[in-house]
């Protein structure tokens, strides 16, 4: 029943409580005298490792990860499990190699590295479509799950749960990263207890329901045997979902494109490393990539239980539509629904924690873009510090606005993760490949940078709806697998264009990239083995 008793308020409010009022400690007491631009963007230098790690993960994980990937969890399996899985290992690759390249050039948003590398119209025109992305795809989405999982599981209509939502994100955005970076310490403590006591409380019920009582030892050996189809990491041809999930590329291909250009190249992740030196940044990135492996165990498996227990001929009337049809993402918020008193309020509690961290952490990033690379650019090239941190905090005010009012035209979809990805993945080959080789191949020219940044989008859309446009003479190519094609394409364009042109007026090369950079601890190395080790006896046991 979608209610919370005294129980559940009284442990949401001690949260919301704690989270608001830490966040007005942190902001008094680090709050900078100078009100530099630097501060409430990056805030920079004082951002711990365990902060920047937990900050990564408050930040990625949402609604999109609860209500999203439990539903594709409902009608995939584990297999949806590889964005987080295979995000760890590209969380590696990001911290030796991509990392250091900012912070040694004192790189602090995406476009200045565009605008540094190749030149200003390159990085405008990245800087309009992240803009873009950002606000439209991510934000909007994020409210809407959010929004649809909190009516789910209250009294709160939709509505309301949408201006709450962004009441509180804005509140938390407005203090500035450093705000958002510590009070997401407490977001992921929240969001991790409270997704593992819902996924061990729904193994215990489908143990309970099979005869077995609380055992939640048998309840996972039940998900196996109930659902075999459900626990393979790497799909078939012949597998409905394969174009969700196409085989190997969800390894080598498609997905490593996602991934490397999300974690390495997205001013909403790559901002909470920004401001620290190397070693912290990285002890950081290799925190979240400890904490990626987690996810999985309070996302996808919930939606696999409610797999069963929808099989076993139950929760038929929460899991479809009014006309009948079978809603993959309406299986988190069943569950929560029949969690007892108090439980339910954590669970929630966690709900909300990813919900308002992700939005928060996405309106700085919108800021930030808009408020360095077109503000302080095109508008004001004058402006103060104290004037640039007052148009972030408007720009933050208005794209919170501007998503809240879309994102009830989300409710058409059925599996909105599987719409998040597709969609990003529009443009991400392009910005991984003028990334990349702007990084590592100097020779790469602007006009080379300027063909991939406005070659993606049409490429991606050519190779999306040419089966439609030929009546199936093209065949239909899945998403991650266009990814991956959009990706080498860009690049071999790129890479002609710089031999035929390989000088132009305005190419800027003057990132500093030297071997020395890409150098780590032993610590680091004996981390990176053990991510690494888990993963492969992972996708080992369920291939």
């Amino acid at each position: 029943m979608n209610t919370l008793h005294t129980a559940d308020y009284i442990v949401f409010f001690v949260y919301f409580i704690a989270v608001s009022f830490y966040g007005y400690y942190v902001y008094k007491k680090k709050k900078a005298k100078t009100g530099e631009a630097k501060e409430f963007f990056l805030a920079e230098g004082s951002l711990t490792w365990w902060a920047i790690g937990a900050s990564l993960i408050a930040s990625n994980i949402s609604a999109e990860q609860f209500i999203g990937m439990s539903g594709s969890g409902f009608a995939l399996g584990l297999a949806i499990s590889s964005y987080e899985w295979m995000a760890a290992a590209a969380l590696i690759l990001v911290a030796i190699f991509i990392i250091p390249v900012y912070l040694k050039n004192k790189i602090y948003t995406m476009p200045q590295f565009l605008a540094t590398r190749y030149n200003d119209r390159v990085s405008s025109i990245m800087a309009i479509f992240w803009l873009l992305v950002y606000v439209f795809v991510n934000l909007t989405s994020i409210i809407y799950l959010g929004a649809l999982a909190i009516s789910s599981v209250s009294t709160i209509s939709f509505g309301w749960s949408v201006f709450g939502l962004v009441l509180f994100a804005g509140f938390l955005t407005l203090g500035g990263m450093k705000v958002i970076g510590y009070t997401d310490v407490i977001q992921v403590i929240v969001l991790v207890i409270g997704g593992l006591i819902t996924t061990y409380l729904a193994l215990t019920l489908l143990s309970t329901e099979f005869g077995y009582g609380k055992n939640v030892i048998k309840g996972l050996s039940l998900l196996k045997e109930q659902a075999p189809d459900h626990f393979h990491m790497i799909f078939k041809p012949s597998n409905p979902y394969y174009k969700d999930l196409p085989g190997i590329s969800v390894l080598i291909g498609g997905m490593l494109v996602n991934n490397l250009a999300y974690w390495g190249c997205n001013q909403y992740i790559v901002q909470r490393a920004l401001g620290a030196d190397l070693k912290t940044a990285r002890k950081g990135i290799l925190f979240a990539a400890f904490l990626k492996l987690l996810v999985p165990v309070i996302a996808v498996l919930p939606g696999i239980v409610m797999f069963v227990l929808y099989n076993k001929g139950l929760f038929h009337a929460e899991m479809t539509s009014i006309v009948g049809v079978v809603k993959p993402d309406h299986a988190y918020p069943t569950l929560m629904n029949i969690l007892p008193s108090g439980l339910k309020g954590m669970a929630f509690a966690a709900l909300t924690a990813a919900i308002v961290a992700s939005l928060a952490g996405k309106a700085n990033s919108i800021s930030t873009i808009f408020s360095l690379d077109i503000y302080k650019k095109y508008f004001n090239k004058g402006a103060t510090e104290a004037k640039l941190v007052r148009t972030g905090k408007w720009v933050v005010i208005v794209s919170l606005s501007i998503a809240a009012l879309v994102a009830p035209s989300l409710r058409s979809l059925d599996q909105v993760y599987q719409f998040i990805q597709e969609y990003v993945g529009f443009i991400s080959p392009g910005v991984l490949a003028i990334f990349l080789l702007g990084f590592f191949w100097r020779k790469t020219t602007t006009l080379a940078a300027m063909t991939g940044a406005l070659l993606t989008i049409p490429l991606s859309t050519v190779l999306k709806f040419l089966p439609v446009w030929t009546s199936g003479s093209f065949p239909d190519i899945a998403f991650l697998d266009r990814m991956g094609i959009c990706f080498v394409l860009t690049v071999l364009v790129m890479v002609v264009i710089s031999f035929i042109k390989p000088t132009l007026e305005g190419d800027q090369k003057v990132i500093e990239v030297d071997s020395s950079m890409f150098r780590f601890s032993s610590g680091f190395a004996f981390g990176s083995i053990i991510i690494l080790g888990i993963l492969a006896a992972l996708y080992t046991v369920f291939w």
